[in-house]
């Protein structure tokens, strides 16, 4: 008896415990969320004067206008979607009064190996990111062939003589005709929360089950006994 009590005592335990983390990953899901929301809801805000000194944290994902001339070389960043296929992301320095910034002018697909560069006064309506791309499997650009692995600005920054702030195009005007404007969504933001609170539901309810079932045998092996 005292065996069986035990039994159940493991079984009630196990299976609160893991259906606690469950209901903590509903409410992180909520949290996330919400999260997202407000971001989709900066992402499309009407566009303000680039900052004199955009904050990486504070100024993300900001919807920008600024006004001035692609100078110096293209860096092209490998990518590859579903919708579009293998291409590069082009990443070109862009006067501006406040100084040189990066500007991600779009998609060119790989068949393509350059794009004519805008030349004269462009506006770029886009928004600020300083994405996340590099870790420690990340190869090195490939210098010869102009080809880059991530969105690393600091890196591109660096290399092209500008500020290290990014500007993903929207719209351009005057427009590209070769390159797809690829801006900022959230699709990219790591949501997995349901899956987990899933996998925790799950795991207390075969947790209960293999008890429930442990209980029964050793019910029913105690009644072949007597």
């Amino acid at each position: 008896m005292k065996r069986a009590l035990f039994l159940i005592l493991i079984g009630l335990g196990g299976a609160a415990i893991l259906v606690a983390l469950g209901v903590w990953q509903v409410q992180r899901l909520a949290w996330k969320e919400g999260v997202i929301a407000d971001i989709e809801a900066r992402i499309v805000a009407a566009p303000v004067a680039l900052p004199a000194s955009p904050d990486p944290e504070v100024d993300a994902y900001l919807p920008v206008t600024v006004t001035g001339q692609f100078i110096g070389e293209t860096r092209r960043i490998l990518v590859s979607q579903k919708t579009l296929g293998a291409g590069y992301r082009l990443i070109t320095a862009f006067q501006t009064e406040g100084g040189p910034v990066l500007v991600d002018r779009g998609f060119l697909p790989t068949a393509r190996e350059t794009a004519v560069l805008p030349e004269g006064t462009v506006t770029v309506i886009g928004n600020l990111q300083w994405p996340q791309e590099t870790d420690s499997f990340t190869p090195e650009p490939d210098a010869q062939n102009n080809i880059w692995f991530a969105r690393d600005v600091p890196a591109l920054a660096e290399n092209l003589g500008t500020r290290p702030i990014l500007v993903v195009a929207r719209q351009l005007s005057p427009a590209e005709t070769d390159v797809t404007p690829f801006p900022v969504d959230t699709s990219r933001i790591p949501n997995d929360h349901l899956q987990y609170a899933i996998t925790w539901f799950s795991l207390a309810t075969i947790w209960l089950a293999m008890t429930l079932l442990f209980l029964l045998r050793r019910r029913r092996g105690q009644t072949a006994k007597g």
